[in-house]
């Protein structure tokens, strides 16, 4: 995703993410100034049973809006990204017992135009240790700082997992490693 080379011009003593717009109209041309990107430490974890995945969908918003999605989310200032991977799949799933089985590695995701950030993700492979059904309700309560946002949680057949939104299946092949 992205803007074309001819339409990104870069103004002198800018960051290296920040850029401007080119808004081309014949015989005119007008310069918009882009957001400045800022880089966010997030947590994605994939947690696996059986050849299958974890994921969810927000029952608030359609599949067009939002996709599918596994367990993700950022790291608190202070936060390992241990602690944040296993507190985000709590928070989301309404399930407790997780355990980090390993991490994946690291990824970057530019996440523009849908917020200009870089998502700097820290990716774990976690394995839930208590019985799930095969779909149910959830709801992350953000701390009651904002409305829950409501989810429906569900398995799908890992070799399903490319289905994921915004580059969350980037390291799925790493689980088999």
């Amino acid at each position: 995703m992205g803007f074309p080379d001819r339409l990104m011009g870069r103004a002198e003593g800018l960051e290296p993410r920040s850029r401007k717009l080119q808004t081309i109209i014949p015989d005119h041309v007008e310069v918009v100034p882009m957001p400045e990107k800022v880089t966010k430490e997030k947590v994605l974890v994939y947690v696996v049973r059986d050849g299958r995945l974890l994921v969810f969908r927000h029952t608030d918003y359609s599949y067009e809006e939002v996709g599918i999605q596994v367990p993700a989310g950022s790291i608190r200032p202070g936060e390992a990204p241990e602690a944040a991977a296993l507190r985000e799949a709590r928070e989301e799933t309404g399930l407790n017992d997780f355990k980090i089985v390993r991490k994946l590695g690291e990824t970057e995701y530019d996440i523009s135009p849908y917020r200009f950030e870089i998502q700097h993700r820290h990716v774990f492979h976690l394995e839930l240790t208590e019985p799930t059904l095969d779909r149910w309700m959830s709801q992350e309560d953000h701390d009651g700082e904002q409305e829950p946002t409501h989810f429906e949680c569900f398995w799908i057949p890992l070799e399903a997992a490319h289905i994921l939104q915004s580059g969350q299946g980037a390291l799925l092949g790493r689980l088999s490693d």
